[in-house]
């Protein structure tokens, strides 16, 4: 998520659910513990989930986009995610609003609308998300581990003196750490650490945010312009092309929350209707993180203009209060300690459980599966940790992997899945007004993820040039 972690799980690839008759007293229509969440619940949840860590790099966007383009990005994303987050909403129950069928998760969702291939490639995207976040996760957690290292060096001995600091070592310490926290055998018992890194990703993006201010009142440190950096200036004509799409990947991935978007909606009551609420909720959390997010994209990039750094809080635009520099990556690596877990869990469930059936159909399954399971999950996991530890350590570069993150979200998960369950809930008719305005809103964001995701992915292969693994110091 572009965001913290939200607090109440995320999906499974099944989830079976029986369709049961209403009933009264303190169950759901489902059967279900009655639901109490309300667009007040609703809204604090999109808000905790939607701002993270993709704040941090949102200044650093505004410098490659400038005044006009960058602060009108970030009101499209908005407006383009309120939208199919809206279809999206409607979803969670099939056929009638109130009283038809719900759909748990995103998966279920997807599986009940539409079906076929459907529900492998958005388990696919799914998945193939929550890998690339365990990295992107690390690689972030290190870089801020390392940069209280460095704060601590500058206001030891100046801002000029060398304190460059090898984040293997910290991705490595990561790794160890995440090593230990997943051989739990659910993010059930993490439920306490969830909770921790909601309440500090709101801490380090406000501090972000102050520090910004306090800096642009002070003196701002660099020159900004309408389009951002300037060509023969900052950058060459090609490596502009490439740097505007890469920030468009970053702000993609700040507004990513869709993919927990049917969680959030099973946790309020009815009535009224689930996707009434959910939209006002939509309305009122994107509202907020817009707000907050032109906040600290603007004022960063006031404060630092095109030299504006990749990490706001680790490319050492701060230097003092160190203390409150120090605490805000403090904060950032208590939180990307829980998202790690949150977006980890649930594909260590789908792996672990699709074992489970295929060695429970074969002869005496079910004693060799309990015989192999503890092993087999302390093995399997910490091998995953392994290699996400190990792809961090070669490719440890934060705007492009948050680019080829939100580049892989936005496209299938904020947009592709939301048109196509509308229509097909709907009914909307193949070549009408509305079939071709949902169809070619769906094919320009699959243009803007394409673009951000192959900008991304150059910008991984061009610092690969220079980066050597255990010896390049930043």
């Amino acid at each position: 998520m572009g965001g913290g972690p939200p607090h109440f799980g995320t999906m499974e690839l099944e989830h079976p659910l029986a369709t049961l008759p209403r009933v009264r007293g303190d169950r759901d229509d489902d059967g279900k513990e009655r639901r109490s969440g309300t667009v007040w619940t609703a809204t604090a949840h999109i808000i905790t989930a939607v701002i993270g860590s993709g704040v941090l790099s949102l200044a650093w966007a505004m410098a490659q986009l400038g005044w006009v383009t960058g602060p009108v990005t970030l009101v499209l994303f908005a407006a383009i995610t309120l939208y199919t987050c809206g279809l999206l909403a409607d979803c969670y129950r099939v056929g009638d609003p109130v009283t038809g069928k719900r759909n748990y998760t995103y998966t279920e969702a997807v599986k009940s609308n539409l079906g076929g291939w459907h529900v492998w490639f958005c388990g696919f995207c799914q998945y193939a998300n929550m890998f690339g976040t365990g990295i992107g996760y690390t690689i972030t957690a290190s870089i801020s581990a390392a940069a209280i290292n460095k704060s601590n060096c500058f206001h030891r001995h100046g801002h000029d003196a060398d304190c460059s600091q090898n984040t293997s070592a910290f991705i490595i310490g990561f790794g160890v750490v995440q090593a230990v926290f997943s051989q739990l055998p659910s993010f059930h018992k993490l439920w306490w650490l969830s909770i921790i890194a909601a309440v500090m990703s709101f801490c380090y993006s406000i501090i972000a945010v102050g520090l910004s201010l306090a800096q642009a009142i002070s003196g701002p440190l660099g020159k900004t312009a309408m389009t951002g950096t300037q060509v023969g200036v900052d950058v060459d004509s090609a490596h502009k092309v490439w740097l505007t799409f890469q920030a468009l990947g970053n702000v993609a991935f700040a507004y990513s929350y869709a993919i927990i978007l049917i969680e959030i909606q099973d946790t309020l009551r009815s009535p009224p209707a689930e996707s009434e609420t959910m939209r006002r909720a939509t309305s009122a959390g994107i509202a907020v993180t817009t707000a907050f997010y032109m906040l600290c994209g603007c004022l960063g990039y006031a404060a630092f203009g095109n030299a504006a750094p990749g990490n706001i809080l680790t490319g050492f635009g701060f230097y003092e209060p160190f203390w409150l520099v120090d605490l805000a990556n403090a904060c950032i690596v208590v939180h990307l300690v829980g998202g790690f877990q949150v977006f980890c869990q649930p594909l260590f469930a789908a792996v672990e459980g699709s074992a489970a059936a295929c060695w429970c159909r074969r002869p005496a399954g079910s004693a060799a599966a309990a015989r192999l399971g503890v092993l087999g999950r302390v093995v399997w996991r910490t091998a995953f940790v392994a290699v996400v530890t190990l792809l961090a350590v070669l490719m440890p570069f934060f705007n492009s992997i948050l680019g080829i993150l939100g580049s892989i979200a936005f496209w299938p998960l904020t947009v592709f899945f939301s048109v196509e369950m509308y229509i097909r809930q709907h009914q909307v008719r193949r070549f009408s007004a509305r079939w071709a305005a949902l169809q070619s809103l769906s094919f320009v964001c699959f243009l803007v993820t394409v673009a951000a995701c192959a900008a991304s992915v150059q910008g991984v292969l061009d610092s690969l040039k220079t980066y050597v693994p255990f010896k390049t110091r930043s």
